[in-house]
């Protein structure tokens, strides 16, 4: 799209740091955590300090033998030196491939398997979950970000390599390789350019473009997917403190946003929907807050309506945008304070102008409506080249110019689009899966997580979180389901027992795939998964 493409000379990730110390030496960056390759640096660095880092282990991984061209898998304990090596990487040329540390060692053998004999970059705590010789088999060599293995090369004794000036390469050049949800099995390896990132960089940061002074940012997104990449860019490079979170805790993330008082606070929506008991701290860490930011999918309007109420700030805003790891942001609505209780979680905006389009496909010859919607598809520089290891795969779901979101919707009059329900999530004759789990968060406030999944014999059938997993209220349940589509009996799980992808979105199909081994065990809504 054209205000994508003009001047666009590439995100310039492997520099982002170093143009970062250059504008604002003394900026800071604040962390949760520790880093595992750095822990005597603490939790509070400026951009000098972080540039500088970021050179030293470039160059430590040049002297491990990465050379430009060369792929760097990353798969380490979470932290956000996950993100600081990937940057390391490409500032000597290298394309990490970052890898979640939620997912499993078989899954992460699998996708070696993808990538033709490339680096891996992990930690002791990381290698003994897999089996030894697959990997050393799989990967050209192991280079270890902390602790011992006496067959790996530790990044601590590279210490002191000659330092190694940062390579630039042209913008179609890969410069990072993240992986899809992976809700519908094993995740994809999505390549982006620096161009696509500064792409998908344009439209995210018009939000920040409005803020008159450089007040803190809080950021807590995981840390390989490459909206964290483009929200640094955005921060950073503008000059804004910047908290970096790796624990969604409620408690602790009180105790950081009470010191810090964000007036930007960006997060996954299931985060947002933990955070909602921050509304009501005596602490008040989200007074400061003066605009809210989601780039994953649409949030439930309660969670919406609770946090911008929890804001002390004149004129709040809550920033959704609706998007795929494949194309980047595509829509985007915001909300104030006064949206009605009534409104529609599922209008999730419209395309950038200039910048992204979307269209709605008809799957029966007539317009998509919200009895019949028609297949999303969006238009964006952001997008992707390839899959890796999967070129065909990515050809059956791209055109010259679309791409298909594997959801489904349709627009009103005025252009908004409405999402309604995954592809692979749709239960025929329902309706929208994710209106209805809407209607339920604004009537029962005590949940945390609702999802209906479809079963083989008889109605959907609804799972659900409480809060404090206290027992699920059952008259208050059946008041709330009066007026809805039919649903079996509601199952009552633990929030944590619940299968989660990096960026916390509930794997739908494994979780049916879960309830349907042990379905009709315990109707009971206080029961726990078997």
């Amino acid at each position: 799209m054209l205000l994508q493409r003009i001047g666009n000379r590439g995100i310039r990730l492997g520099t982002l740091f170093d143009r970062a110390a250059a504008r604002y030496p003394t900026n800071v960056l604040l962390l949760d955590h520790d880093l595992d390759i750095a822990p005597e640096r603490g939790r509070s660095m400026t951009m000098t300090d972080v540039a500088e880092l970021v050179s030293d282990f470039g160059s430590r991984l040049w002297r491990a033998g990465l050379r430009p061209g060369d792929h760097v898998v990353i798969y380490k304990s979470n932290a956000f030196d996950i993100t600081l090596l990937a940057v390391a990487a490409t500032r000597i040329g290298a394309v990490p491939i970052l890898l979640s540390p939620h997912l499993d060692g078989e899954t992460v053998t699998a996708l070696l398997r993808r990538v033709d004999r490339p680096y891996l970059l992990t930690d002791a705590a990381k290698l003994a979950g897999f089996p030894h010789d697959a990997v050393f088999a799989l990967s050209r060599r192991v280079l270890l970000a902390s602790g011992t293995n006496e067959r790996t090369t530790n990044l601590a004794d590279l210490a002191g390599a000659p330092r190694v000036p940062a390579l630039h390469l042209p913008p179609d050049h890969p410069t990072l390789v993240t992986h899809t949800s992976g809700t519908t099995g094993i995740p994809k390896l999505a390549v982006h350019t620096a161009f696509s990132l500064q792409a998908r960089y344009r439209p995210q940061a018009l939000a920040t473009a409005l803020m008159r002074r450089r007040e803190p940012v809080a950021i807590h997104v995981s840390f390989v997917h490459s909206r964290l990449f483009t929200a640094l860019a955005i921060s950073l490079l503008r000059g804004f403190p910047a908290a970096v979170l790796a624990d969604s805790d409620p408690h602790r993330a009180s105790r950081l946003f009470t010191r810090v008082r964000p007036a930007v606070l960006e997060a996954h929506p299931n985060t947002y929907l933990s955070w909602e008991q921050l509304a009501s701290d005596p602490l008040e860490p989200l007074s400061n807050v003066k605009f809210f930011s989601s780039t994953f999918d649409a949030l439930h309007p309660r969670t919406v309506r609770t946090l911008i109420g929890a804001s002390r700030r004149r004129f709040p805003r809550f920033g959704q945008i609706y998007g795929q790891s494949e194309v980047g942001p595509s829509v985007a609505r915001s909300y104030g304070r006064h949206r009605s209780p009534q409104a529609d979680g599922r209008c999730v905006g419209i395309p950038f102008p200039g910048m992204t389009g979307v269209r709605v496909v008809s799957r029966d010859g007539k317009r998509p409506t919200p009895s019949s919607p028609g297949y999303i598809e969006v238009s964006s520089d952001g997008r992707i080249r390839t899959y890796l290891g999967e070129q065909e795969r990515f050809e059956r779901q791209a055109s010259e110019a679309w791409w298909r979101m594997g959801d489904l919707g349709y627009r009103t009059r005025w252009g908004c689009l409405h999402l309604m329900d995954r592809e692979v999530d749709e239960i025929p004759g329902f309706g929208s899966t994710l209106s209805v789990e809407d209607q339920l968060f604004s009537r029962l406030a005590e949940l945390s997580e609702v999802v209906i999944i479809p079963m083989k014999d008889g109605p959907p059938r609804p799972v659900v979180c409480v809060k404090d997993d206290r027992p699920l209220d059952r008259a208050a349940w059946r008041a709330a389901v009066a007026d809805l589509p039919e649903m079996a009996a509601p199952l009552q799980w633990r929030q944590a027992d619940l299968p989660q992808t990096a960026t916390t979105k509930i794997k739908r199909l494994e979780l049916a795939r879960l309830v349907g081994t042990s379905d009709g065990a315990d109707d009971d809504p206080s029961g726990e998964p078997a």
